[in-house]
C-alpha cells in the first residue's frame, strides 16, 4: 500500500459511516446509500492528489459525496410537492403546546421533542423536501457547521442558513405530529374547551 493510499484510508475511516448516514438520508434507500458511498470514495480516491492536506477532509469528502449524489440520482428523482413554509409559524411547538393547554414550566420543544428516539427524528428528517433534507442531515446528523456544509454542497452560507430556517419549521410540524400519534403530548382535554 502506497502512502498516499494509507493517508486517504486514514482520514477517510472515521467519516464513512457517518457518510453512510447522510447518503441513505438523501437517497432513502439502503441499496442506493451504499452505491453511492462507495462511488464517492472511488471519485474521491482518484481526486486525493487534489485534496490540500491541512484543510477539512470531511467537508471536502462530504462535498464528492453530495455531487455524485446530484450527478447520479437527482436526474432520476420524484417530483417533491411544493411545501409552504406559510403554514408552518416559526414557533409551532409552542403554539400546539399552548393550544392543548399542556403545562410545560420550561422549554415545551425540549419537553415534547426531546421524548422522541432517533428513528423517530429521523424518520421526519426523511420527509423533508431534498433542498432542506440535504443541509439538515449534514447538521443535525453529521454535526458539520454552517461553513462546512456550505463548502460540501458548494452553496452560499446566507443559502445554508436560510435552508437550515426553513427546515427548522418544518420540522417542528412533522415532530409535532409523531408526538402526537406516539402519545408522547398530552391530548386536548374536551373539558378544557368548554
Amino acid at each position: 500500500m502506497t502512502g498516499e493510499a494509507a493517508g486517504f484510508e486514514a482520514l477517510l475511516a472515521p467519516v464513512l459511516g457517518r457518510a453512510y448516514g447522510t447518503a441513505l438520508h438523501l437517497t432513502r434507500n439502503a441499496a442506493d446509500a451504499e452505491d453511492l458511498v462507495q462511488d464517492a470514495v472511488l471519485r474521491a480516491l482518484r481526486g486525493f492528489a487534489s485534496f490540500r492536506p491541512g484543510t477539512n477532509f470531511r467537508a471536502w469528502f462530504f462535498r464528492i459525496l453530495t455531487n455524485s449524489f446530484y450527478t447520479r440520482y437527482r436526474k432520476h428523482r420524484r417530483e417533491e410537492a411544493d411545501v409552504s413554509l406559510e403554514e408552518v409559524p416559526s414557533i409551532y411547538v409552542f403554539r400546539q403546546s399552548l393550544a392543548l393547554g399542556a403545562d410545560f414550566s420550561s422549554d415545551p420543544v425540549a419537553a415534547t421533542l426531546g421524548r422522541l428516539d432517533s428513528t423517530q427524528v429521523s424518520a421526519a428528517l426523511d420527509e423533508l423536501p431534498e433542498e432542506f433534507r440535504e443541509v439538515a442531515t449534514l447538521y443535525f446528523l453529521d454535526d458539520l457547521r454552517y461553513e462546512e456544509i456550505a463548502e460540501a454542497l458548494e452553496i452560499p452560507i446566507g443559502t445554508v442558513r436560510s435552508r437550515l430556517h426553513r427546515a427548522r419549521r418544518l420540522l417542528q410540524k412533522r415532530l409535532w405530529k409523531i408526538a402526537l400519534d406516539h402519545g408522547l403530548v398530552p391530548a386536548k382535554d374536551p373539558r378544557k374547551e368548554a
